[in-house]
Formats: C-alpha cells, sequence, structure tokens
C-alpha cells in the first residue's frame, strides 16, 4: 500500500495523510493477503514458501537421474510445510465455525431480545389496560364512599319514616283546609253574583220608577199649563162681552 506520512504545517495544524486506496480498497486487499497468507509480518510468507518447496519437489522429480533419495526428503519438506500452512487454515476454519455458532447464538439471542421486546409492549399495554381498569374501579370507590357518607350523615329510617307521616298528615290538613277554602270561595262566588243581580234588578226598578216619576211630572205639569191656558181664555172673552 502507498502513501505518503502525515506531515505538520508552520502552525503546528496537523495534515491528514494521502492514501493512495480508499478504506474500500483497503479491507479488499487486507482480506485477500489474509486469506492467501501472501503476506507476513516475519520472514517470508507461508504460501510463497509453500511454492517453493512445491516447485522444488516438482523439479526434482521431473530428473531423470536416480534421485529417489532427494524426492522423498523434498516430499517430506512439502509435506511438512503443508501441514504448517494447513495449521493456521485449520485454526482460521475454527475461528470461522466459532464466529458462525456465535453468529447463531447472537442471531437466537437477538430473536429472544426481540420476542421479550414484544411480550413486554404486549406486557406494557394490558398493564395499560389494568391501569385504566384501576382508576375507574377507584372512582367508583370513591363515590360509593361519598354516597356511603352523605347515607350516614341522614338520620335513621324510623325518623324519616315518622316525618314523612308528619308531613303526609300535613299535606292532608292543608288539602283539607284547601278543598274547605275552595267550597267556601265558590259559595262567596254564588253569592256575589247572586248581589250583583240583586243590585242589577234594584237599579233597573229605581231607573223605571224614576222615568214613571218623571212621566208623571211632565203630565201633571202638562195639565197645569193646560188649565192656565183655559182659565187665561175665559177672562178675555168676559173682558170683550
Amino acid at each position: 500500500m502507498l502513501g505518503k506520512g502525515r506531515k505538520v504545517s508552520s502552525r503546528g495544524e496537523t495534515v491528514a495523510a494521502n492514501y493512495a486506496f480508499g478504506p474500500a480498497e483497503d479491507d479488499i486487499i487486507i482480506k485477500h493477503r489474509l486469506l492467501t497468507r501472501t503476506t507476513t509480518t516475519r520472514g517470508e510468507p507461508p504460501l510463497k514458501k509453500l511454492q517453493k518447496k512445491f516447485t522444488s519437489f516438482v523439479l526434482e522429480v521431473e530428473k531423470d537421474e536416480d534421485n529417489y533419495n532427494e524426492c522423498a526428503k523434498l516430499s517430506k519438506s512439502f509435506l511438512q510445510e503443508l501441514s504448517t500452512f494447513e495449521i493456521p487454515l485449520l485454526k482460521s476454519k475454527a475461528v470461522i465455525d466459532a464466529n458462525l455458532r456465535e453468529k447463531e447464538n447472537f442471531n437466537e439471542l437477538k430473536d429472544e431480545i426481540n420476542r421479550q421486546i414484544l411480550q413486554a409492549q404486549t406486557d406494557i399495554e394490558d398493564l395499560k389496560k389494568q391501569l385504566e381498569e384501576s382508576k375507574i374501579e377507584r372512582q367508583h370507590k370513591e363515590e360509593c364512599e361519598a354516597i356511603r357518607k352523605l347515607i350516614s350523615a341522614q338520620p335513621p329510617r324510623s325518623e324519616t319514616q315518622k316525618s314523612i307521616t308528619e308531613l303526609e298528615k300535613e299535606i292532608a290538613a292543608f288539602e283539607a283546609e284547601n278543598t274547605a277554602g275552595s267550597r267556601l270561595l265558590e259559595l262567596r262566588k254564588k253569592q256575589f253574583a247572586l248581589l250583583l243581580h240583586v243590585v242589577d234588578e234594584l237599579q233597573n226598578t229605581i231607573e223605571e220608577e224614576q222615568k214613571s216619576l218623571i212621566e208623571e211630572m211632565r203630565m201633571v205639569t202638562e195639565e197645569q199649563k193646560s188649565g192656565m191656558e183655559d182659565a187665561n181664555g175665559g177672562s178675555e172673552a168676559m173682558a170683550v162681552d
């Protein structure tokens, strides 16, 4: 991987290093090197060593010479190197298997946690409903207690019944008085109506008598006038004679 080191400006400000590859490319390269084991921090890379051992063994086998011992020696060296190379792979496989099992355990744990979360949410909803029901029940109890106190503050039933009986007697007495008063009022109405009728008759009688009296006085006055006229006429006749 190519890159430039970090440099410091004249003001002491640190400038970020510029790399030839981005983070994604770096991850790909590191993953490839770990899988192929073409790099190592100490000595020659294992894959290159294995490749050299295999190349040496193949070249020795292809020779026409009587080199059985040398081929056996190179074969043993190659197999040893192959075993050495295989051990990290087995370790890596064991790590991968452990990681897969851990991942499965994690997924199971995740599912269990999600199930517990859903159960907790359901329990919370149930508890909310129970809380609302408890509030309503408490409100009903408070209302019942208030009614009970109100009832306790009232007099006993016997006294209440006695008061009701007395009130009923008073009401009956008032109704009797009302009935008597109504009858008396009706009687007074009839008497007053009769009195008005008598007054009307009396008034009519008085008016008729007044009219008769006036008529009689008028007739007497006319008779007197006629008598005076007759007397005056006789006097004049005597005077002429």
